[in-house]
């Protein structure tokens, strides 16, 4: 899809948003970022899946990727309090061909665990894109996984508790790394192009059979969204 068709889209839809949904989009994306993927391993409790949805949200990351085994990632929309509307989740597989697709984007694999020589987080020094992994509520990251990340990272514990919940976890790291990119210098917001599709979906998730309006445009015009 080229730049212009994105523009002509996102032009099109703007139309059916009010002034202050489509002021509010045009605002909070400005600070968009994928540059931290939070990747969840198999979250079978609702409440922590919603939970970890705002968080992400909340510190300006809009893509979670959830992989997905024996249970579905289904956040709770009470607990999420409408941030699913702004967060897009990728559900794959949880197997090694899933992380391998991970790194094939250009994302280094950092897996949030004590294991493997951890790095702590407040001295931890974030450089280029990287895909946080957290593991299972009960049994953590697998030691397959551990071995093929490229780092683990670690929460500093001061208690006799050796862990958090996932999605308090999840929230810690978050708005820790979302700190030191703002702190850093580094060109962490997305390109033009990522942007505007970002933007768009935003647009059609704040329409009423926003999906369908979306659809039958790109069919109009012969538009590939892909």
């Amino acid at each position: 899809m080229q730049m212009k068709d994105l523009a002509q889209t996102y032009e099109y839809l703007k139309q059916f948003l009010t002034e202050e949904r489509l002021s509010k989009i045009e605002h909070f994306s400005r600070e968009s970022s994928d540059f931290v993927l939070p990747v969840v391993e198999d979250i079978y409790q609702f409440r922590n899946a919603a939970a970890i949805v705002r968080s992400v949200e909340a510190c300006g990351f809009h893509k979670v990727v959830a992989l997905q085994e024996e249970y579905s990632f289904e956040p709770n929309l009470r607990v999420t309090k409408g941030a699913d509307t702004w967060v897009e989740v990728e559900k794959l597989p949880r197997n090694m061909e899933s992380f391998q697709n991970i790194k094939d984007r250009g994302y280094k694999i950092v897996v949030v665990s004590l294991e493997n020589n951890a790095k702590m987080l407040p001295e931890y020094e974030i450089t280029e894109p990287i895909a946080l992994v957290f593991g299972t509520e009960m049994e953590g990251v697998s030691q397959e996984i551990l071995d093929f990340a490229d780092e683990t990272l670690a929460i500093p514990m001061y208690g006799f508790t050796r862990s958090f919940n996932v999605s308090v976890a999840a929230s810690i790291c978050m708005y820790e790394l979302k700190q030191k990119l703002i702190k850093s210098g580094i060109d962490y917001k997305l390109n033009e192009e990522k942007l505007l599709r970002m933007k768009i979906l935003w647009t059609v998730n704040s329409i009423r059979s926003g999906q369908q309006i979306f659809e039958k445009y790109l069919k109009e015009n012969n538009i590939d969204w892909k």
